[in-house]
């Protein structure tokens, strides 16, 4: 692979392949809506090519698409658009891929596998989605499938680190940020997972340069399970944090999404805060090689060190 495309290039997911792509010296055009951003975050470094637009417009999509081996498909929309946007979105990028015979590296997350079933899930769980967005990204899969791309789907459990602000947890450090009183999304007792986006970005940079990761899914857990107390008692530990953590439950989203819409669509993704989906790397460890894994402690403080600006 000597150039990539980046989609969602200002994500948090996005910007850590960025960043490991160039760390890796491979060519990288880094491909987003918000222009502005873009610049903020990598218009200082002249090793990415910014190329603002909306990936909805073919046109857009494929300016920058000369030379490029790999295509990251990192790109996300808020949750109240996704049943409007991604399956063009897509559709397009399969499209373009097809036509220049481009490589698909695709971030996926755990919503297709539909609920756990108190074990490890591997990448051959029947995929039995029960929730709307659960049915989105499986409908997505099939637009790949039915396609003659050369296509790998990476699966993450809920994301942090650096710039990922469409995550679960990024509500909690932003108030850790600010030394103000803050909250935790879901129950605080149940150990889940939460990748830290290095890690996700090198290990699908990696599957991207297997010739035989293509064709298949692979699921790329986090370093571990852990709480949401342990978490807090982390970030008080490394931070001097002593603001009350309040905990979010189900009934305040459901109604604050009476008023706004992403809000409501949250909700019927909370089962995964009291029912989590836990993946297994076994399949990546075996045919790849070690997986990533950050200790929490660590990706915690470059988390908040991100944030502080630092």
């Amino acid at each position: 692979m000597k150039k990539a495309m980046v989609l969602g290039a200002s994500g948090g997911m996005g910007q850590a392949i960025v960043r490991e792509l160039v760390n890796k010296e491979i060519e990288v055009v880094a491909f987003a809506r918000n222009e502005a951003k873009l610049q903020t975050i990598f218009g200082h470094d002249d090793r990415v090519i910014l190329c603002p637009g909306d990936a909805q417009n073919k046109y857009e999509l494929q300016k920058e698409l000369h030379d490029i081996d790999v295509i990251f498909h990192a790109l996300n929309v808020p949750y109240s658009q996704w049943e409007q946007k991604l399956e063009k979105i897509m559709t397009n990028v399969v499209e373009l891929a097809e036509e220049q015979n481009i490589k698909l590296a695709i971030v996926d997350n755990i919503y297709a596998y539909g609920e756990g079933n108190g074990k490890k899930i591997s990448e051959d769980y029947p995929k039995q989605p029960h929730t709307k967005k659960g049915k989105i990204r499986l409908r997505l899969e099939e637009i790949v499938k039915n396609s003659d791309v050369s296509a790998l789907f990476a699966h993450f459990p809920d994301f942090y680190g650096p710039g990922a602000e469409n995550s679960m947890l990024h509500y909690f450090f932003a108030s850790v940020r600010q030394d103000k009183t803050a909250i935790f999304i879901g129950n605080q007792k149940v150990k889940r997972e939460y990748i830290y986006t290095p890690d996700g970005a090198k290990a699908i940079i990696t599957l991207a340069q297997h010739p035989d990761a293509y064709g298949q899914h692979w699921n790329i857990p986090a370093t571990d399970v852990i709480s949401g107390k342990e978490i807090i008692e982390l970030v008080r530990e490394s931070e001097r944090f002593t603001k009350k953590v309040f905990t979010v439950k189900k009934e305040l989203i459901s109604f604050l999404g009476l008023f706004y819409k992403d809000m409501k669509e949250v909700v019927e993704m909370l089962y995964l805060t009291e029912d989590p989906v836990v993946l297994s790397g076994e399949k990546y460890e075996k045919h790849i090689g070690t997986l990533p894994r950050t200790p929490y402690r660590e990706g915690i403080k470059q988390t908040l060190s991100y944030y502080k600006g630092e």
